[in-house]
């Protein structure tokens, strides 16, 4: 009885994993009722240094030999992000902003570069994900750049209350409609059927030709 293949990670696992701690983060920022300063660290840590395993196993069993630059620098940004922001004692408004804006930037260009430079390597698809994810963590940190942490807007609702928008639950919305949006694109990218590959010219050559009379 032949056995069986061995299982194999492949840039399709590295997306389903990164879609599903993506969705954990949107998930856990969603159905929170609070959404200070703390809770938007305590889940973007969580996020960042998951994000940051996902990106060590695939320079481990994904990449190949003298390709393993990228996702280990993409793991390094995650990585220290998520440790800054798992930092108990230094949590703060300031700390937010700044750690998200600095990751959102970094890790975008990062990931921009990479599928625009590396895309005879990667493929269309892969390449293409890559520069749409980059694109949307280098949005998130510009649209973060323009909110203000001191902003403060006091408004009511009949029967509810009163309520105040803060430039921190902005911020930590944002980022949870990010992590959504990340979740569902690379979802659906991880999920799709590989693109088939044309055969080679090699492959064509060596095919069997028939007798001409």
């Amino acid at each position: 009885m032949p056995s069986a293949a061995p299982l194999r990670m492949t840039p399709r696992h590295v997306q389903l994993l990164r879609a599903l701690f993506a969705a954990v983060a949107a998930l856990m920022i969603t159905f929170s009722p609070d959404h200070s300063h703390e809770v938007g660290l305590a889940v973007f840590g969580g996020f960042g240094i998951a994000t940051a395993m996902v990106f060590a196993l695939a320079a481990w069993l994904v990449a190949p030999a003298g390709h393993r630059g990228a996702p280990v620098l993409l793991g390094a940004v995650h990585l220290a992000a998520g440790m800054a922001a798992s930092a108990v004692a230094l949590r703060s408004e300031t700390l937010l902003f700044v750690v998200l804006i600095a990751w959102a930037l970094l890790a975008g260009i990062v990931e921009l570069a990479i599928g625009i430079t590396q895309r005879a390597r990667l493929g269309r698809s892969e390449s293409r994900d890559a520069v749409v994810v980059g694109g949307l963590t280098i949005l998130l940190g510009a649209i973060l750049i323009f909110v203000r942490p001191e902003y403060a807007l006091t408004y009511s609702i009949e029967e509810a209350g009163a309520f105040t928008l803060t430039g921190t639950t902005i911020a930590v919305g944002l980022f949870g409609g990010y992590a959504a949006i990340v979740a569902v694109f690379l979802g659906i990218a991880g999920l799709s059927p590989a693109p088939s590959e044309p055969a080679s010219l090699e492959t064509a050559a060596a095919a069997p030709q028939e007798d001409r009379p």
